[in-house]
């Protein structure tokens, strides 16, 4: 007796419908019926109606210059995705992957109490002296995680976290902390950092090459939410050498590309496009 499962049958003109709205989402943003239709190889004649019933529908809308957008039923459906989505367990498959492709310890930290904090963490196959452990806290001065957190958030609060720098590993000031709470709230940032957050907010990309931990690089990237918030920076470390830390290179383009797919599920549609489009990408 055969058990195979027939096709489950489906209404056509729905799944029409449902190709000018991915189509509509893939070009993240709104876009005039004759271009609509294009992207979704279909004659602007038949795109028509199926439009017209998004509309009814409140899955889509038109703005003032007459170009399909997203409708208050497409709104409220998205909003509760992004309620239901757990950021750290949406990234776990992507620092696996990373760790398995690139043969590099894989990270992913979020911004605690206390600043910086490694949530996930898998290790390279290869032995490294890597010195990150589930709940490190990292310095934002640093450190190439804490970098990419420091330079997407508002200049008083990255204020305030500063202040408490010589707790986390590698924080500047650490040194004198122990000696002084006041002393340690007194130490200042080198004269270079402001312009280096700049460079990483341009970018969305970090390095810290063989420090503070000598002998291992680590690569950065945001993760960013439908707030335009950064909710996770992602990383890979290996030993000096191992492998090639410049944007361009294959482990960046990895770790860069996975930052990417997750911004995208997190609703950070409009900032990302922004953000490539200032790249050039």
């Amino acid at each position: 007796m055969s058990t195979t499962a027939k096709p489950q049958r489906g209404i056509q003109a729905l799944e029409s419908t449902g190709i000018l709205l991915e189509a509509l989402v893939t070009a993240g943003r709104p876009l005039p019926l004759n271009a609509l239709a294009r992207e979704a190889g279909m004659a602007p004649a038949k795109a028509h109606p199926h439009l017209v019933s998004l509309q009814r529908a409140g899955l889509l809308s038109r703005d003032a210059s007459g170009n399909f957008e997203a409708g208050g039923l497409s709104l409220a459906l998205g909003l509760m995705a992004l309620q239901r989505l757990s950021p750290t367990g949406e990234a776990e498959p992507e620092i696996l992957a990373l760790a398995q492709a690139t043969g590099l310890s894989a990270a992913m930290a979020v911004l605690g109490p206390v600043g910086p904090t490694v949530v996930r963490l898998e290790e390279a196959m290869r032995p490294q002296h890597v010195s990150l452990r589930i709940g490190t806290v990292l310095s934002l001065v640093n450190t190439a995680i804490g970098r990419t957190f420091a330079a997407f958030l508002p200049e008083p609060v990255l204020d305030g976290l500063l202040a408490q720098e010589p707790v986390r590993m590698a924080g500047l000031g650490a040194e004198s902390s122990a000696e002084s709470s006041d002393d340690a709230r007194t130490v200042k940032p080198p004269a270079d950092y402001v312009a280096r957050l700049s460079t990483i907010r341009d970018q969305r990309f970090d390095t810290a090459l063989s420090n503070p931990v000598p002998g291992i690089d680590t690569i950065a990237v945001p993760v960013f939410d439908h707030t335009g918030e950064v909710t996770l920076v992602l990383a890979l470390m290996g030993s000096t050498g191992s492998f090639e830390t410049a944007f361009d290179a294959e482990a960046s383009q990895a770790l860069r590309a996975a930052a990417h797919r997750l911004s995208w599920r997190f609703g950070a549609v409009g900032r990302m496009d922004q953000m490539d489009d200032a790249q050039g990408n």
